[in-house]
């Protein structure tokens, strides 16, 4: 029997080369004045800005030089409002579309973020529909364009937590295929390896349904086989635009069956240490999959989880034959080929693990994982991963 679910996305999404110079267009008729949310490359979207003004946009920018902060989001509704904006335009990478989300959320709602964020904050719910928000992601990963939640760091409580509300989708997603040629290589690898995970992380979730595992399926081989490519040479309009793809379906996966250990624990260390968020899921990901697998198979299986992860490994290596193992043997291969760092290199230690394990345990994202896993097995993955 098929269990009841639901599935919710962003109002409208637009995708193919070239999308991004019509948004001026659509943004004038969802506002009367943008607030331009930008990355720390507020120079790469100047073109757009200017194709968008002979359009009819009016805008102010913002621009977000490091992932969003609480401090940073209340500073961005003060600009919107001292703008008199009335529409958000998050242009950049996941950190760029989080925040405009959150800022079109915070500019129809009173208070400030810690009032609604889940875990240490109030967890209070939004009430009021967001600002028009329009997602334009540049790099190939999050899938921030298509989710309900927008990731935040509270430096105080030294933890990434989210904002979250399903009238926080965006009114329109533009995934232009294009504005990702400019990634470099160490980027290309960091994003793309977390759109990978997104894809496989809510098919093996605890709240998988028939629409998630559709766009999952679609998602997984797309970033097998273009991610190399896209790597090696930024300009593979093909690769380019198959990694596009792959973020989008990982984006429109989690955001309706959740995800699972890994970004439980991406959460976690992205707020205890300067880790990007792609670089922890990639180190992360072969070893939570092979824990879980250890532990279906120790613990049973009633629900019939080995047999999805026996499908991620056919789906990544393209063999029919191939089972769990090899997709976990697969997933090690790539992220040495990109080149990705341990968690060491960027000061975690083993004395950490029983605080991280501790915080990633009450983690949203953790909920969604196959089965609970125990500290042992949380900090085996760790010390694996270090």
């Amino acid at each position: 029997m098929i269990a009841p679910f639901e599935f919710a996305t962003a109002q409208q999404i637009v995708f193919g080369t070239g999308t991004a110079q019509e948004i001026g267009k659509r943004a004038a008729q969802l506002g009367s004045r943008g607030l331009v949310v930008t990355g720390q490359r507020s120079d790469r979207v100047l073109h757009l800005l200017q194709a968008w003004e002979t359009q009819g946009l009016t805008a102010a920018t913002y621009a977000v030089d490091s992932e969003p902060t609480v401090a940073a989001v209340l500073e961005g509704v003060k600009t919107a409002r001292g703008a008199g904006c009335d529409l958000v335009i998050g242009v950049g990478g996941g950190s760029a579309v989080d925040m405009g989300k959150a800022i079109a959320a915070l500019l129809t709602n009173p208070g400030e973020p810690l009032d609604y964020l889940e875990v240490v904050g109030k967890g209070q719910t939004l009430t009021e529909p967001s600002a028009p928000m329009i997602a334009v992601p540049t790099t190939a990963g999050t899938g921030a364009e298509v989710t309900r939640n927008a990731v935040l760091a509270v430096p105080q409580q030294r933890v990434k937590v989210s904002l979250r509300s399903a009238t926080m989708l965006p009114r329109l997603a533009v995934v232009d295929p294009e504005l990702t040629y400019s990634m470099p290589p160490a980027v290309t690898a960091s994003t793309g390896l977390d759109a990978l995970t997104q894809c496989i992380e809510p098919f093996v979730s605890n709240q998988a349904n028939p629409l998630t595992d559709a766009v999952a399926r679609e998602g997984i081989p797309r970033a097998a086989r273009s991610l190399r490519r896209a790597y090696a040479n930024g300009e593979d309009a093909e690769a380019r635009q198959e990694m596009a793809l792959a973020s989008l379906f990982g984006g429109l996966a989690l955001a309706n069956a959740k995800l699972g250990a890994v970004h439980g624990f991406a959460g976690v260390l992205g707020g205890m240490f300067p880790i990007p968020h792609g670089i922890v899921c990639a180190r992360l990901l072969p070893y939570v999959m092979a824990m879980n697998v250890a532990a279906l198979q120790r613990r049973g299986d009633p629900a019939g989880q080995l047999a999805r992860f026996d499908e991620v490994a056919r789906l990544v290596t393209g063999e029919n034959t191939a089972r769990a193992a090899d997709g976990v043997a697969w997933i090690q291969e790539l992220a040495a080929d990109l080149q990705v760092a341990p968690l060491r290199e960027f000061g975690v230690a083993e004395g950490d693990f029983a605080e991280v394990i501790a915080k990633s345990k009450v983690a949203s994202s953790m909920k969604g994982n196959p089965l609970v896993l125990s500290d042992d097995e949380l900090a085996e993955i760790l010390a694996q991963a270090l």
